[in-house]
């Protein structure tokens, strides 16, 4: 059995800092999309790719965070992490075009899956369930600071320097927190010296993930949709397989009493259903703002500032809400509301005058917040404990193909109605994709409607 490394007392800053940078290269990146399109002699409608390259890498390597750290160690998984994320980031910059930003992208993600888990495994092996609440609280606190001023400092980077800068600030910090890794950080392993890894299942499940992914992604281009189709077909027989393989190994990547737990089913879905519209706002607006509405970089991030913002806001209003309505009135009601406040951007102008359009975002700041936590904890409530650890990991998975997916058929809707012939108007294409991205977003409060009264009653009393 490993003995207790020795915690160093600014442990928690140097995975605040790494989650900090993490976040916000997450967020910067929606509002310089326009000006790196201009210089990659792309549209601004077709840089979906770099979005969708990542969120889909994270959700393939999430899945080995587990195994990695219990074979080799946190210490080396996370100082490995670390040095692929800042390569990444370097070959982000220094992409002459879009397929070479999007490969960036890719190795950028290799090193992010690892970011996003170790550092909440580390807490957890690393202090008593006493302390546990308050440095998780501290880690995560960065990580709702990123999104507030990701989009703004990255308008004014588009504006007052380059797009580059948006991926070259990552090589700093990330290099300083490589070397504070070696010199400070615990290395906790596994205590089984037989460890084992569902490497079939989780071919099998990446398969899945990445012909789906791939297929949201060309479905909308006409001389593509025969291979999309394919695509299609190959992932749902590669997921039969997975579900066949589960049911015949000892220790699947995840095994099938996941499905069993109706809450955690329920939660799943609803996560995916109401993350594919909540998922698309971010990559959407920025578009909007700057290629619909004539806006400037630096406008469109202060714009999106107030969603972030609202939501470390709400936070403290969540539980009372909760216990006043219930998760099945409370996640139906919000669900709506998230839906009619997306549907609403449709009424924004270039006379919309932000006074006016404060106020809609601060809401749907609030509304996400309160999505967000309801749906997470709900879906994990009635989990064993030994489901815990792969019900987390799967929950994760699911967040991040949703938000690729989402940020797919947002652009899809988007480019088949700019594309049209009956409409040439790019604001009226705008107002249209807005109102059926609400619409899909709908779609999530009839799988709530399933969930108990009382289901999550013991959260929250």
């Amino acid at each position: 059995m490993n003995t207790q490394p020795k915690i160093a007392p600014f442990m928690p800053m140097l995975l605040a800092l790494v989650v900090f940078m993490q976040m916000l290269d997450a967020s910067i990146l929606n509002t310089a999309l326009p000006s790196m399109a201009k210089d990659l002699n792309e549209s601004p409608l077709h840089m979906q790719s770099a979005v969708i390259s990542y969120a889909l890498t994270l959700a393939l390597f999430m899945p080995l965070s587990g195994y990695l750290c219990d074979r080799y160690g946190t210490k080396q998984v996370f100082f490995v992490s670390l040095l692929i994320f800042v390569a990444g980031s370097l070959l982000c910059a220094l992409a002459p075009n879009l397929n070479m930003l999007v490969f960036g992208r890719v190795v950028q993600g290799m090193g992010g899956a690892m970011l996003s888990p170790v550092p909440r495994l580390i807490l957890v092996r690393a202090y008593e369930k006493s302390r546990l609440v308050s440095m998780l609280n501290y880690v995560i606190m960065p990580a709702l600071i990123g999104p507030i001023i990701g989009p703004i400092v990255g308008g004014y980077l588009v504006e007052w320097v380059s797009w580059h800068w948006i991926f070259l600030i990552n090589l700093p910090i990330g290099l300083l927190a490589a070397y504070l890794t070696q010199r400070f950080l615990p290395d906790f392993r596994g205590e089984n010296d037989q460890l084992t890894f569902d490497f079939v299942g989780f071919l099998l499940f990446s398969s899945a993930t990445v012909g789906l992914s791939l297929a949201m992604e060309i479905i909308n281009r006409p001389q593509m949709f025969m291979f999309a189709s394919v695509l299609i077909s190959f992932a749902l027989l590669s997921l039969f397989l997975y579900w066949r393989h589960s049911d015949r190994v000892a220790a699947p990547l995840y095994g099938r009493d996941l499905l069993q737990v109706r809450t955690f089913r329920i939660g799943l879905s609803g996560n995916l259903a109401a993350r594919l519209g909540m998922g698309a706002v971010p990559f959407l607006l920025p578009l909007l703002l700057q290629v619909g509405l004539g806006h400037s970089a630096t406008r469109a991030g202060w714009t999106l500032a107030p969603i972030a913002l609202a939501s470390i806001v709400a936070k403290p209003f969540i539980q009372p809400l909760m216990r006043r309505f219930g998760y099945r009135r409370l996640l139906m009601m919000n669900t709506w509301a998230v839906s009619i406040l997306i549907a609403s951007f449709a009424l924004v102008s270039p006379d919309t005058p932000f006074g006016l359009l404060l106020p809609q975002l601060l809401i749907l700041g609030m509304c996400n917040s309160i999505q967000f936590t309801a749906m997470n904890s709900l879906t994990l409530a009635d989990l064993q404990p030994h489901q815990a650890g792969s019900g987390s990991s799967l929950m994760s998975v699911n967040q991040q193909l949703s938000l690729g997916f989402g940020v797919s058929i947002g652009a899809a809707i988007l480019q088949f109605f700019s594309q049209a012939t009956w409409l040439k108007d790019l604001q009226t294409a705008f107002k249209l994709t807005f109102i059926s991205v609400g619409a899909m977003t709908m779609i999530a409060s009839l799988i709530f409607a399933r969930l108990h009264q009382k289901d999550g009653e013991h959260l929250i009393q």
